[in-house]
């Protein structure tokens, strides 16, 4: 085959030639280990990304802390071999279980990790649980495997057997280490709290916005409204808009039961299947929830805008509203495009004029539609993306694919929700408060040249264009993104585009926010489902209570707020803020996890269909095809691509390549595939490529 070029790896049916690697190594670099479903292995740092040698990822998993050595492969790519592991990712997995008398064998659904574990012969877990063999279960690791050793697991709980419905799922949150189950504690003092207002209205910042036209405006099958909008036009051509979020911080005191579930959770869980919520169901659709034609208290943020969406002033404070309209984004869109509408959610006769909901409507699109110029304008970067969700049924079976966009309804709530939080971060970094912002860190050079190249590369950019992405420029990321909109190269340029960024994390103190371009930020808006918002609530209302009643007032409600002692909330908060950031992680993972699961069920009952789509992406593993009708994506394995010879993967162009017949395989070509597999347990769908039309970039 000859020596290979630093981007280039060859595979037939899978399988890969690498290069011999050097003896030479450098010291030590520290990263995330990544391993795909196929066994190919990279660590991501700071100083770069590097693909794992053959052998070299030793015993690390996925997701794992890992100290690495880097040397010279042939062809001169720097490789790593693992030298260490810092900290372990992978506490529990789902697996199946099975016996090799004496011991007990789990073997890891999760294709990423490669080892089968024991369960010791003094481990009475299986028996407990009632495990048979051909079960799966979720296993906790207990000792994990070295290069002399196995590893070794005990046995949570029995998941069930291979053909039960929701046994996808079930892996998922086995996978992730998800409870369905509410602490007792909790749940009990969630059922002990009422609403009163007019205790409420007591505290002299509070007030009584009960006469605003107020409304919440979510997605069809939302249970739970933590947000809602009031707006209206001013003489001189402006804006005056209010944002009311709900107010968990009043019934949530620092330190109770609910505070201590809701902190160890950190965020929700939105499954495909449930939602793993972070407050009891009495609070979160309930008490705090923001239903229409009800009393509710909220912390109100008041924002006055000139003509061309400039804020002139905002100011915040807690509140009790009373929303008098409930909208779903697709009745808001219709309205929007001049349809007369039926409002599903309201009770007869109790939804509002038609002119004053269409006038609402209007005047926060055009508010919104502004908000976007100016961000924009100074550099705020918007990525494309698409959300891919399985439809089911009362039983949780799949009955459709459903792929949502922003729409206009969606970016009236979104860019008033921006703006909220942008105020309110602003307030708290005036007043030099800690709190729970939200922090993203500019991208590296070295990973913005990376995907400029590629970029480059395929015809999605021009090669001019390199340089200011590559300095980070937000200005000319934003400018490829926008230059890619309805073309086939508009998954691949939002996605490597996005994969240079670094991740956004909650952190003490504000360090701006990179992309979207912003001084200081903070989320405040979903206090119901995550919890830096209600850090940031708590220490807002604390910053209030000082300005406006004095240390002495002020002092009253720390407790509540804050707590005292060594537990103080301002004690703690890098804490919270690494595991708020952690749990959004896994939160964020689980839940497209499940939608894999489901949509893989929804195409078992498909096998043999074929489907139009356009190639999205291309790895060593082979050829992913998005699907025209849903955009939903499956893969093409490179041991299916036809034919009997090698596929050579080019990393660079994004490029697989037929090394007899010379066929290339390119982004943006259009493809018929059909329906060749569906695992629902491990959300996997496979195409086989039936034909391949010319590139259309």
């Amino acid at each position: 085959m000859g020596r290979k070029s630093h981007a280039r790896g060859s595979h037939r049916r899978g399988r890969s030639n690498h290069g011999r690697a050097s003896r030479s190594q450098r010291p030590t670099l520290v990263g995330t280990l990544r391993v795909t479903g196929s066994g190919v292995a990279r660590v991501e740092t700071p100083e770069g990304t590097f693909r794992i040698s053959k052998h070299g990822q030793r015993e690390a998993m996925n997701g794992d802390t890992v100290g690495i050595a880097l040397h010279r492969a042939r062809g001169g790519e720097e490789r790593a071999v693992v030298v260490t592991v810092v900290e372990r990712a992978v506490k529990q997995f789902a697996g199946v279980f099975h016996w090799a008398d004496p011991l007990g064998v789990v073997t890891p659904l999760d294709s990423r990790i490669r080892q089968d574990f024991f369960v010791l012969p003094g481990d009475v877990t299986p028996k407990i649980h009632g495990v048979r063999p051909g079960d799966v279960v979720a296993a906790r690791i207990e000792e994990y495997p070295s290069r002399a050793e196995a590893g070794v697991v005990t046995i949570e709980r029995r998941i069930g057997t291979e053909d039960a419905l929701d046994l996808g799922i079930e892996c998922v949150m086995a996978s992730y280490d998800l409870v369905e189950a509410y602490p007792e504690p909790a749940l009990e003092e969630a059922e002990d709290l009422v609403l009163n207002v007019e205790a409420a209205l007591a505290d002299p910042l509070r007030r009584d916005l009960r006469d605003r036209f107020v409304a919440t405006i979510d997605p069809f099958d939302a249970r739970d409204f933590d947000d809602a909008i009031s707006l209206e036009r001013t003489a001189d051509g402006g804006y005056r808009l209010g944002v009311h979020i709900a107010d968990v911080s009043h019934y949530v005191a620092w330190g109770s039961s609910i505070d201590l579930a809701a902190r160890d959770r950190a965020t929700s869980v939105y499954l495909a299947d449930r939602v793993l919520p972070m407050l009891p169901e009495r609070l979160s659709c309930d008490l705090c929830s923001l239903n229409p034609l009800e009393d509710r208290l909220a912390m109100t943020v008041d924002m006055e805008l000139d003509a061309r969406g400039e804020v002139r002033s905002f100011e915040a404070y807690p509140s009790v509203i009373r929303s008098r309209l409930r909208l779903d984004y697709g009745e808001a869109d219709r309205i929007l495009a001049g349809e007369k509408v039926a409002l599903a959610h309201m009770p007869e006769g109790t939804a509002p004029d038609d002119e004053v909901v269409a006038e609402l409507l209007a005047c926060a699109n055009e508010l919104a539609e502004k908000r976007v110029a100016r961000r924009h304008a100074r550099g705020a970067i918007d990525f494309n993306t698409v959300e891919v969700r399985a439809v089911l049924d009362a039983d949780g079976r799949p009955t459709g694919i459903a792929a949502r966009s922003r729409t206009a309804a969606t970016g009236l709530i979104e860019e008033a929700m921006l703006l909220a939080n942008e105020c309110v971060a602003e307030k708290l970094v005036g007043a030099r408060v800690d709190a729970a912002f939200r922090v993203h860190e500019p991208p590296t050079p070295e990973s913005l040249a990376a995907a400029a190249e590629t970029l480059a590369e395929v015809g999605a950019i021009e090669r001019a264009q390199i340089p200011a992405i590559q300095g980070g420029s937000r200005h000319a990321i934003e400018e490829a993104v926008e230059q890619s909109a309805g073309s086939p190269l508009e998954p691949l340029v939002n996605a490597l585009l996005l994969r240079s960024m670094q991740r956004a994390l909650y952190k003490p103190q504000n360090e701006g926010h990179y992309a979207l371009g912003a001084a200081a930020y903070c989320h405040f808006t979903s206090p119901i489902r995550r919890y830096p918002d209600l850090i940031v609530h708590r220490a807002l209302k604390l910053e209030l209570a000082r300005e406006r009643l004095g240390r002495a007032g002020a002092k009253e409600r720390e407790e509540h707020l804050v707590g005292r002692g060594a537990e103080r909330m301002p004690q703690i908060l890098p804490q919270l803020c690494r595991h708020s950031s952690d749990q959004e992680r896994r939160a964020d993972a689980a839940a497209h996890a499940s939608q894999k699961v489901k949509i893989a069920q929804y195409y078992q009952d498909r096998i043999g269909e074929r489907c139009a789509g356009t190639v999205c992406w291309l790895s060593e593993l082979g050829v992913f095809v998005r699907l025209d009708e849903n955009c939903v994506e499956g893969l093409v394995p490179v041991r299916s691509l036809g034919g009997n010879e090698y596929w050579e993967f080019d990393a660079q162009r994004l490029r697989m390549t037929g090394t007899s017949s010379g066929r290339c395989i390119d982004l943006g070509q259009r493809a018929i595939v059909e329906v060749a597999a569906a695992d629902p347990v491990r959300g996997h769908l496979d195409f086989k490529l039936v034909h391949l039309v010319g590139t259309l970039h």
